[in-house]
């Protein structure tokens, strides 16, 4: 089980009806109909995850521009090692990945759920 700030819930929400080109099409085009159930949008924490599996701990972050500023590069940092210490796997990939190598994207995802089965 996993903590939440009930605060974030409204935003959380919020961005669930507004999500990126890329989000949507990882959503609707590969893990809305993957066989294991994705939450998007899951507030863990003190964080909004993008896409959540609790059966194998995996969230997976899509990160656009501002995710390589040094300011969110160093917030990511944090953020993942926080979430990493309390047994989750984060799988993080550009908007670029996504819309230039989306069956890659849904192999390295598809693979890391079999292997946290395992």
């Amino acid at each position: 089980m996993y903590n939440h700030n009930k605060k974030l819930t409204p935003l959380a929400k919020t961005l669930r009806k507004n999500m990126t080109k890329e989000e949507n099409k990882l959503w609707y085009q590969y893990l809305r109909q993957y066989p294991i159930r994705f939450l998007r949008q899951k507030v863990i924490n003190n964080y909004i995850v993008d896409f959540y599996c609790s059966k194998v701990k995996l969230i997976i972050e899509l990160d656009g521009g501002q995710h390589y500023e040094t300011t969110g590069i160093n917030k990511d940092k944090n953020r993942d090692f926080e979430l990493s210490q309390l047994g989750y796997k984060i799988l993080r990939f550009s908007n670029l990945d996504i819309n230039s190598n989306f069956e890659g994207v849904c192999e390295t995802i598809n693979s890391t759920i079999k292997t946290l089965l395992c």
